[in-house]
């Protein structure tokens, strides 16, 4: 019974103590400064000059440098396919051949023909030389002689015509053989071996496409057609090929041709540009992003990229001042390529501005800088980037 009545009034008095310590303290609380909130931890970087590339990026399509459909030339049935799918062939390489000998038989029937009207020619000839020495001798009259050469005259053209004869059938005689116009790679064989072709089928019997060296037509936009003819009137421009991942590069080539109009649906400008392709790479009809390097802009004011932000008045980047506090500085910018950024207006060199952590400020709030280590852009970075237009 003593401890039930001794523990509620140990309880209380240990209440009673800890409230008079809050109120005595109170007056001392209310005389001390606030608190500063603790300072945000940030990565920094320090605008700094240096030369960064200019690039322009487009979308383009793989196409062929040559294609050709071949087809039969004469009509016949196919006695032989020499080539296999998927072939890379040389130009005059073999691929098919038609049953010759309706097209021989006709080239013999020509030669002769030619033959026969040779032999006739020779006799008509002694027959005009004796029509002369008899004309000499009063035996044979003028008109006896103008007959004769003019039959020498007519088989004499009867052999050009023989000639022509001979010529187009050995012609045709040459059609049977079917051979590669140009160096290439074949597709899909579309007729078999034993089928009857004819000069006039259209499907033919493959496709040939040249892809060593291939082209890729892409566009950019109006505004920068004036650019890129200009670079390519003081020089090449690089071109570089890049897989849809914008990082795989594919093959670097360079520009050949800028179209001689304007696409006024889509306000484009169409460029073309040739590839070497020596691994293949880059394959007929697929989709590739492009990138022309056009210069070089030297001793440029840069920040990190990711430095820069978007705001309701334009660009903007979070600059560390003395006192370890920032401010939200606008800022033009010039060329952008996803790794630096090269500023126009609104900073100066060794400026530091923020490059992470940006969503935690608002302007005067305090930092802890964490300065990152700034590296030179790699060939790697320069193929992925990109132009952007000045704000």
């Amino acid at each position: 019974m003593r401890w039930k009545t001794l523990v509620p009034l140990i309880a209380l008095g240990a209440g009673g103590a800890l409230a008079w310590s809050r109120w005595s303290d109170a007056p001392a609380r209310a005389n001390l400064p606030p608190a500063k909130p603790a300072a945000i931890p940030v990565d920094v970087a320090a605008a700094r000059r240096r030369d960064i590339p200019v690039y322009l990026t487009g979308l383009g399509t793989v196409q062929a440098l040559n294609t050709v459909t071949v087809t039969a030339r004469v009509d016949g049935q196919i006695q032989k396919i020499a080539f296999n799918e998927g072939q890379d062939v040389k130009a005059g390489d073999l691929l098919a051949e038609i049953d010759p000998r309706p097209f021989q038989a006709a080239l013999d029937q020509a030669v002769a023909k030619k033959t026969e009207d040779v032999a006739q020619l020779q006799n008509d000839q002694l027959d005009l030389q004796r029509f002369l020495d008899l004309e000499k001798k009063d035996f044979a009259t003028h008109q006896q002689v103008d007959t004769q050469r003019a039959l020498v005259t007519q088989t004499q053209a009867a052999i050009q015509g023989d000639q022509a004869a001979i010529d187009n059938a050995r012609t045709q005689l040459d059609y049977t053989t079917i051979k590669a116009p140009l160096d290439g790679r074949t597709g899909f064989r579309l007729v078999d071996q034993g089928n009857i072709v004819h000069a006039t089928d259209t499907t033919g019997i493959v496709v040939i496409t040249q892809i060593h060296p291939i082209t890729v037509v892409f566009t950019l936009p109006e505004e920068q057609l004036v650019a890129v003819t200009k670079a390519m009137a003081s020089g090449s421009v690089q071109a570089t090929a890049f897989a849809s991942d914008d990082k795989t590069v594919l093959d670097r080539g360079t520009v050949v041709l800028a179209d001689n109009m304007i696409d006024q649906t889509t306000g484009t400008a169409r460029f073309k540009a040739e590839f070497p392709n020596p691994d293949n790479t880059l394959w007929p009809g697929g989709f590739v992003n492009v990138r022309l390097l056009l210069g070089t802009e030297h001793n440029a004011l840069t920040i990190p990229s990711v430095a820069v932000e978007r705001g309701p008045n334009g660009l903007f980047a979070y600059v560390v001042k003395p006192d370890a506090t920032v401010e939200a500085r606008k800022i033009h910018i010039g060329v952008n390529n996803g790794d630096v950024a090269e500023i126009a207006d609104g900073l100066t060199p060794g400026e530091q501005v923020v490059t992470a952590g940006q969503y935690k400020l608002q302007p005067g709030a305090a930092v802890q800088p964490s300065p990152v280590r700034t590296t030179a852009v790699t060939p790697a970075q320069d193929a992925a980037a990109s132009r952007t237009a000045t704000p």
